[in-house]
């Protein structure tokens, strides 16, 4: 088979390990970064251009779109599909996961469990939508952020009165969450590909942190996850729709809750922690389930 990656960045952990994954398994692949494609959209012959050639034909598509270059890479990514290339993940499916708000609501609509949020626009507003999320303390979010930036844990009222209000000033968009005592600055992220959770790994935040993020000086370790854990974290990538997804949950005294449900999971954490081969399962899917013009949107919203 014929199979793109792309990536802005051909060095980075997870796009070395496909690469490697696809040659090992025998099929020609190519790293293309979105920001230097340019499309030419027609309903005869739609073509994809990369610097100054036009780009072959492939059999599929590995979307690795950073957060910053959603709006572009999606584009590209929806090019491919209008080409007939299979998508790992297809464009929709990845836009829809990016948007933290339409995604909680989605996850909401289908039952999925996860802490109590709100989101609100007036300033006035905002000692109603801190006593209707369970108070302080909290976590206060911005919609645009990633791995773990612009998340704030107010632990008093007046924290998150002050700091809910700064961001309003701002214009910025953010969700208030009830904050997750008994998670114990722990979370779990579940690596999903197809209908299995292929691979688990506890991420525990460093001494001081709330946040796990491995970007954030978090560790890493083996898991074993609950059945309930593991259901949910399938009903979750279901709902967004995504082939491959990393969907982050925390243990509550509920049950599991989803934090965030992510289109383009990082491998390293994952592969070190686990000694899992997920690129071998990634290329192992796309050889299963490529066909050509088979893209179709997956779920709701």
């Amino acid at each position: 088979m014929n199979i793109a990656i792309l990536s802005r960045n051909r060095n980075l952990y997870s796009t070395q390990r496909l690469i490697q994954s696809c040659i090992d398994r025998g099929h020609e692949v190519r790293v293309v970064d979105p920001l230097r494609c340019y499309m030419n959209i027609t309903s005869e012959k739609p073509e994809l251009h990369y610097g100054g050639e036009i780009l072959p034909q492939f059999d599929a598509v590995i979307p690795r779109i950073g957060a910053s270059i959603t709006f572009y890479g999606t584009a590209v990514l929806r090019q491919f599909e209008m080409m007939g290339v299979f998508p790992v993940n297809e464009s929709v499916a990845i836009s829809r996961a990016r948007d933290k708000l339409r995604s909680h609501q989605l996850l909401s609509r289908d039952g999925v469990g996860m802490p109590q949020t709100g989101f609100a626009n007036y300033p006035g507003d905002v000692q109603d939508l801190i006593k209707m999320v369970g108070g302080a303390p909290l976590v206060i979010k911005l919609l645009e952020g990633t791995q773990g930036i612009g998340v704030v844990l107010a632990e008093t009222r007046k924290a998150a009165e002050s700091v809910i209000e700064a961001f309003m000033g701002l214009k910025a968009n953010i969700l208030v969450q009830e904050f997750i005592k008994e998670a114990g600055g722990a979370d779990i992220r579940c690596l999903v590909i197809g209908n299995r959770v292929v691979a688990a790994m506890q991420r525990q935040a460093p001494e001081g942190e709330f946040r796990s993020n491995l970007h954030r000086g978090g560790s890493a370790n083996l898991v074993k996850i609950t059945p309930a854990e593991r259901a949910t974290a399938l009903k979750a990538a279901k709902v967004m729709g995504l082939n491959v997804a990393g969907v982050d949950i925390l243990r509550s005294g509920r049950g599991p809750l989803v934090m965030e449900v992510n289109s383009s999971p990082g491998l390293e954490g994952i592969e070190k922690s686990t000694e899992k081969d997920i690129a071998a399962m990634i290329v192992s899917f796309i050889e299963k389930n490529a066909k050509p013009h088979s893209t179709r949107t997956k779920g709701r919203g």
